[in-house]
């Protein structure tokens, strides 16, 4: 809010953000990327600077840029989406803990660290993942028109200049 009210793109004014980041959670960077946005919607330039890492939730704030630089070394891409958590129900099973939970609502509750995941459970939980894997590459393609978004969708990273190869990055 403090740099769209203060500068004018009449005037000249662009931002320059270096960006150092691995990702998280989709809620969080998506947040950041939309705040990006209101950047470029106030009509500044954006130049994104990747001195180190650009991945998964860092790219999709890099990918906003109107021109993303990265070093030779950084690495960027990333573009995927994991869900991961320990699974202790065998343990305390063997160990005669019973945890209870309680919900309303047929998926509010699929994997958690107590219970033991069904089928049902890890199949809802993957297409979940995978719905937001679709909204992750739709908003990469939309800010990244030239990149084909298949070719490096994929969760993998690469280094500055196969970046550029693959478009990731402008220089």
């Amino acid at each position: 809010t403090a740099i769209v009210g203060g500068a004018n793109a009449t005037r000249g004014d662009e931002v320059l953000l270096v960006l150092n980041s691995g990702g998280g959670t989709v809620t969080g960077y998506g947040l950041a990327a939309a705040q990006l946005q209101r950047i470029k919607a106030a009509g500044l330039k954006l130049t994104i600077c990747v001195e180190q890492v650009a991945a998964s939730g860092g790219y999709m704030m890099a990918c906003v840029g109107d021109t993303i630089c990265a070093s030779p070394f950084a690495v960027l891409g990333s573009i995927g989406v994991i869900t991961e958590q320990p699974n202790v129900y065998e343990r305390l099973t063997r160990e005669g803990i019973v945890f209870n939970t309680v919900t309303a609502g047929k998926f509010k509750r699929t994997l958690t660290p107590t219970k033991k995941p069904s089928k049902e459970d890890l199949d809802k939980t993957k297409q979940d993942i995978e719905q937001i894997l679709v909204l992750f590459k739709e908003f990469v393609a939309a800010n990244r028109p030239s990149l084909d978004i298949e070719q490096v969708a994929t969760g993998e990273t690469w280094f500055g200049p196969d970046a550029l190869k693959r478009n990731l990055v402008d220089q």
